[in-house]
C-alpha cells in the first residue's frame, strides 16, 4: 500500500511539474534564416574586379518592426548615394537599413579588411512578404569598384546578428567585427563568437 501511495505521489508531482514548467523560447539562433543566391562555390564573378553581386533572401520569424529595418533602398556611389525614391547611406559599416546585417569579404583591402564589415555597401533593399508574425526581406549588393582583388579566390560570409542589446530588434551588427581568436582574420568562428541570429552563408569564389 505504501509503494503505491509513493507511486501515485510521483506521477502526480511529475504532472503538476509539467503543467507549471514554461515552454522554452526559440533559440535566437533560430529567429532568421539566410538564403544566398550569388555568388556560388566555385563561382568565377565579375570583370576587372568588379561588377559581381552579393544576393540574400532573408527570412525572419518576427514581425516586421523587430527585423530591423527602417526602410527601403536604392543606393550607391557618387551620386547614387543617399537620393530618393529610396535614400540609403553607401559605405563600409552597419547597414543604416538593415542594421542586423553582417557581410564580409576575405579580400577586402577597405576599413577593417577581412573583419571590416560592408553591409552599409549593399544596394537594395525591400519587403517581398510580411505576415503577423513572419517578415521575408530581400538584400542584395552590386559590386561597383575593385575593392576586393582582381584574379583572386574571395570567401564572402554573411550572418544576422544577435539581439545583443535585448530589445527585441535585430539591429545589433558591428561595424567592425572582433577579432575573437586574434589570428587576424574574421570568418565563421568569429561571427558564432560575436552572437547572431541565424545562420551562416559562406561561398568562396574567384574574382576575375
Amino acid at each position: 500500500m505504501k509503494n503505491v501511495l509513493t507511486k501515485s505521489l510521483c506521477t502526480a508531482a511529475m504532472s503538476f511539474a509539467a503543467l507549471t514548467i514554461p515552454t522554452l523560447a526559440v533559440a535566437d539562433d533560430e529567429k532568421v534564416k539566410i538564403k544566398m543566391f550569388a555568388p556560388e562555390n566555385g563561382d568565377r564573378v565579375g570583370v576587372n574586379g568588379f561588377g559581381w553581386f552579393v544576393d540574400l533572401k532573408i527570412e525572419f520569424d518576427v514581425p516586421l518592426p523587430q527585423t530591423g529595418f527602417t526602410g527601403l533602398q536604392l543606393t550607391g556611389p557618387l551620386t547614387h548615394n543617399n537620393v530618393e525614391p529610396f535614400r540609403g547611406t553607401f559605405s563600409p559599416g552597419q547597414d543604416d537599413r538593415l542594421p542586423g546585417l553582417i557581410a564580409l569579404v576575405s579580400t577586402a583591402t577597405i576599413g577593417a579588411k577581412s573583419c571590416q564589415n560592408v553591409a552599409n555597401l549593399f544596394n537594395m533593399t525591400g519587403v517581398t512578404n510580411r505576415e503577423a508574425s513572419k517578415t521575408e526581406i530581400w538584400d542584395t549588393w552590386i559590386v561597383g569598384a575593385p575593392l576586393f582583388g582582381r584574379h583572386t579566390e574571395s570567401t564572402v560570409h554573411v550572418a544576422v546578428a544577435a539581439d545583443k542589446n535585448v530589445d527585441g530588434i535585430y539591429n545589433d551588427a558591428p561595424a567592425v567585427l572582433p577579432d575573437a581568436d586574434g589570428n587576424g582574420e574574421c570568418d565563421a568562428k568569429d561571427l558564432k563568437a560575436y552572437g547572431l541570429a541565424s545562420n551562416i552563408r559562406k561561398a568562396t569564389f574567384l574574382i576575375e
